[in-house]
């Protein structure tokens, strides 16, 4: 509320209303006064005619009385008179219309209603005098007066109105100039100044104002002053920050762009390694296969454990760079985490079967089956640790086991623990064990090896999936490392059986007490009748006339005495046995198994034993849950491939798995069959001449339809991670690697189908003879039938036939090298030479094969530069590839020819 206001309603309406409401009440009392008074006076009139009243009512005297009733009739205001019984009846009335009105019974005058009736006294009867009065007069009166008040109450409201109005200008007015003022100083105008005229008060007010804009007016002067100093020195300071700008952008540059160079040069220099140390692999193991002294056999394993090595730290330090790069992506594909950990430990269990630890698995049963993630940096990171593991650990066990922590909706944590019993490390030794290039001790470096990078892209690969990692562990007894994995569940449903053991009865035998435990439960939940031998040889237990028999030796090599005990135990029992012995394949005891049974490696994957268990027992595996009637039509699968042989061997590993199989030579082939004919699945070769294979796939998923959807799984010869992710991301559903494995392409086929596929035994090879020693000359045979048929699934004829293919094509693909090769054109020579490799993947020609695979792999490095030594060697291959087609008879079964690669 403003001043001016408060000062109207002090000085105006609040003495108003105060007058106002005395004048009324003044009005109001002097009205009630008058109305007293007239009473009283009626009161009085009556009470002097009364006695004559009285006396004429009982002399019965109606003029005397009729005259005396007039007389009070003739008082002023007195409009109408009557004398009224106890019932309120009238004997007498004069004046005008009266209401009957009974008198109060208490015998005093009543005034009520302008109407006063006064009681008679003395007579027999009791009678009133009932008079009412007009209030006219009074009321004209009263009007009058309440008229003067009001007329005088507006002259006073007037004349306080000009007061309140006259001394808010004279107060106001001075605060208004003082608003205005700050208004102006708060608009930066110092330069007014207000009158210091007037009340002391606002005088004073006046003149604080003046002197607040005279030190604001000096302030801003002062301040501009110092703006224009200060500009001035941005000024020059902007000008020094552009030209270091300038100065960091051109450095940045040259940073960005040696942070390329570097990261071609890594990737350059890293498959430049690479080729050579898989020549290097490649040639240690067909080496190994060879006859050699045990010094040379040694020798040869000491050169693949160097390159292993070094092929596992050129690996860790390309995903080292990747991941300070910020340039590791993360795919989410199907996977299982049961087969990611039976192929970590298939993959770790050499180097634990010498130094005979145990490698055991625990998969737990309610871990899903059916899990969406990144399988291959999973296995990486757990391939670290069991590494680790393994490494740091002299005796005892390595145990990985897998259980569900949380499940919220279709996303589940995996709880995933590694523990050994190795040499366990400190507090201070874990807190450093995550960093890059430390481990727990220094002194480890040279003692185990390594770079101590391995659980530094563990931990940052863990954490990119947003999973924790950890460590609990003690000096002395071993380390426990612990992740967590978020995955997301395509089902929740438990893991199915594999097998139905209900009815038969198996005896145990299993020295170390964690894999005896695991393989009790596993049995027990196949339904077998399990008896678990716990003595110190299964012979020392009675058996119970079991179905089958496990057993698990103790550590090789055993004495001979132990040996020929065990011998003669296995030679007594009647029934199928298995053997595990933790040692690998070639090292296998022979055992005589009179009832028939197996010898096989530890450790043993889920599958592989429910395999063996099945082929003893001939089990039938369980019958799967009732579902919905399925067609009888065979599903379609579209082979596109322009190599006939790759076309011809994935047909041949397809057959007899009740599926129709169509082949295209080519991408435009494929479009051609797409557009009039429905498939189920699409097995594409990546590199052809003309439409490629991502190209015919997008031309495929643009027909609409059924294509949009159709699972279309890419078929290429390069491993490379980045390869397979591009293929990935521009639509593929899978990649498959050559040479195809039929295991894998059964098993994509299978979970991209959604239907059970499996594949049928297959033949039981001929023991090859063993080959001749080696020349000095001979470094790799140009024909090895016992390698093209283990590429072929052990299908010695597919391998005769792929290899006939190959030799016919041979003038063909020479023509397009050498045309490709004069013409300078990179890409058409690089088609020839691809094709060349998918040609030569299950042939068994490793002579041609190793060329090819070594040249495509340069070319997609560097292209045509420095190729022509391996352009010349790769004729030099065919060649004699032509001389062994002409030469003599064909070799034997699994005979290599002595030609050789100089």
């Amino acid at each position: 509320m403003s001043l001016r206001t408060r000062l109207m309603l002090l000085v105006f309406l609040v003495p108003l209303i105060l007058i106002g409401g005395i004048a009324t009440t003044s009005l109001y009392y002097i009205d009630q006064q008058q109305q007293a008074a007239l009473k009283t006076r009626l009161e009085r009139a009556v009470a002097l005619l009364t006695p004559s009243l009285v006396e004429a009512i009982e002399a019965g005297d109606q003029v005397r009385l009729a005259e005396l009733a007039q007389r009070l009739l003739d008082e002023s205001p007195v409009q109408a008179l009557s004398l009224r019984d106890a019932q309120g009846d009238a004997t007498l009335h004069l004046g005008k219309g009266q209401d009957p009105r009974r008198p109060d019974g208490a015998g005093a005058s009543a005034w009520q209603g302008w109407r006063l009736q006064t009681p008679l006294p003395g007579l027999a009867t009791p009678l009133w005098v009932d008079l009412e009065v007009t209030p006219t007069g009074q009321r004209l009166t009263f009007y009058r007066h309440l008229t003067l008040v009001g007329l005088g109450c507006l002259v006073l409201g007037l004349a306080l109105f000009l007061l309140a109005y006259g001394l808010g200008r004279q107060w106001v007015q001075p605060l208004e100039s003082l608003r205005r003022a700050l208004e102006r100083l708060n608009g930066g105008d110092y330069r007014p100044r207000l009158d210091t005229r007037g009340p002391v008060e606002t005088a004073e007010l006046a003149q604080g104002l003046n002197a607040l804009a005279d030190y604001l007016s000096h302030a801003q002067e002062d301040m501009q002053q110092h703006i224009e100093q200060t500009t001035l020195d941005l000024q020059e300071s902007m000008e020094t920050i552009e030209i270091k700008n300038i100065e960091l952008d051109m450095a940045h540059r040259r940073a960005l762009e040696a942070s390329r160079i570097k990261s071609e040069f890594l990737a350059n220099m890293s498959h430049e390694i690479r080729t050579p140390l898989n020549g290097i692999i490649g040639f240690c193991q067909l080496l190994a296969r060879s006859n050699l002294d045990d010094r040379q056999q040694e020798w040869l394993s000491h050169v693949h454990k160097a390159s292993n090595s070094l092929l596992s730290l050129i690996n860790d330090i390309l995903d080292f760079s990747k991941i300070e790069a910020g340039k590791l992506e993360l795919e989410s594909v199907d996977l299982d985490i049961l087969v990611i950990v039976d192929e970590v430990l298939g993959l770790q269990a050499p180097m634990a079967q010498q130094k005979q630890l145990h490698l055991l698995g625990l998969v737990y049963d309610d871990v899903p089956a059916q899990l969406q993630g990144d399988p291959l940096r999973i296995k990486q990171v757990l391939t670290n640790l069991v590494h680790n593991a393994i490494k740091f650990t002299e005796k005892g066990e390595i145990l990985v086991r897998v259980m569900l922590e949380e499940t919220e909706g279709a996303e589940v944590i995996l709880r995933v623990q590694i523990s050994d019993t190795g040499i366990g490390m400190d507090e201070e030794s874990q807190r450093r064990l995550f960093q890059a290039f430390q481990q727990a001790r220094e002194s480890d470096t040279r003692h185990y090896g390594g770079t101590g990078l391995g659980l530094m892209i563990c931990r940052q690969l863990v954490e990119q999936m947003g999973g924790e990692i950890g460590v609990e562990s003690a000096p002395g007894r071993g380390s426990t490392f612990t992740l967590s994995l978020p995955l997301r569940a395509k089902s929740l449903e438990e893991r199915p059986q594999e097998l139905d053991l209900s009815g038969l009865r198996v005896s145990l035998f299993e020295p170390h007490a964690a894999t005896r435990h695991a393989l009790a439960h596993l049995l027990r939940s196949w339904g077998a009748e399990l008896q678990v031998l716990e003595e110190g040889h299964p012979c020392d237990s009675p058996l119970a006339a079991p179905d089958l028999l496990l057993v698990g030796l103790p550590p090789l090599p055993m004495a001979r005495a132990e040996m020929l005990s065990w011998r003669s135990c296995l030679a007594g029992v009647n029934c199928p046995s298995i053997v595990m012995a933790n040692v690998p394949p070639f090292d296998i005891p022979d055992l005589p198994l009179p009832h028939g049974g197996e010898v096989i490696s530890k450790p043993l994957s889920r599958r592989s034993l429910a395999t063996v268990v099945q082929r003893q027992l001939d089990a039938p595996t369980p019958a799967p849950a009732p579902a919905a009637p399925v067609s009888t039509t065979p599903r379609r699968v579209l082979v596109v491939d322009d190599t006939d042989s790759n076309r011809l061997l994935v047909r041949e590993m397809l057959d007899g798995l009740g599926l129709e199989v169509v082949e295209a030579a080519s991408g435009e082939e494929a479009l051609a069959r797409g557009r009039s004919e429905p498939f189920d699945l699409v097995l594409m070769d990546i590199r052809m001449p003309g439409m490629d294979g991502v190209e015919a796939m997008k031309a495929l998923r643009e027909l609409g339809g059924g294509w949009r959807g159709c699972p279309i799984i890419a078929v290429t010869a390069h491993a490379l991670e980045e390869e397979r992710r591009r293929l990935l991301k521009a639509g593929m559903h899978d990649v498959l690697i050559k040479p195809i494995q039929a295991e894998a392409l059964v098993g994509l086929l299978g979970q991209h189908l959604s239907m059970p596929l499996s594949l049928p035994a297959a033949p039981s090879p001929r023991p090859a003879p063993r080959r001749p020693p080696p020349t000095r000359d001979e470094e790799l045979p140009a024909v090895d039938l016992a390698l093209g048929t283990k590429l072929a699934g052990g299908r010695e004829d597919l391998a005769r036939q792929t290899l006939e293919m190959l030799l016919a094509s041979l003038d063909d693909t020479e023509d397009q090298l050498h045309q490709a090769w004069e013409a300078g054109d990179e890409t058409a020579f690089l088609d020839a030479v691809h094709a060349l490799n998918g040609a030569c993947r299950y042939c068994g020609v490793p002579q041609l094969a190793l060329l090819a695979e070594t040249l495509e792999t340069r070319l997609r490095v560097a292209g045509l530069a420095d190729t022509a030594s391996l352009v010349d060697a790769l004729y030099a291959a065919m060649a004699r590839l032509r001389a062994w087609e002409q030469g003599a008879e064909a070799p034997r079964d699994g005979e290599a020819t002595s030609t050789s690669l100089k």
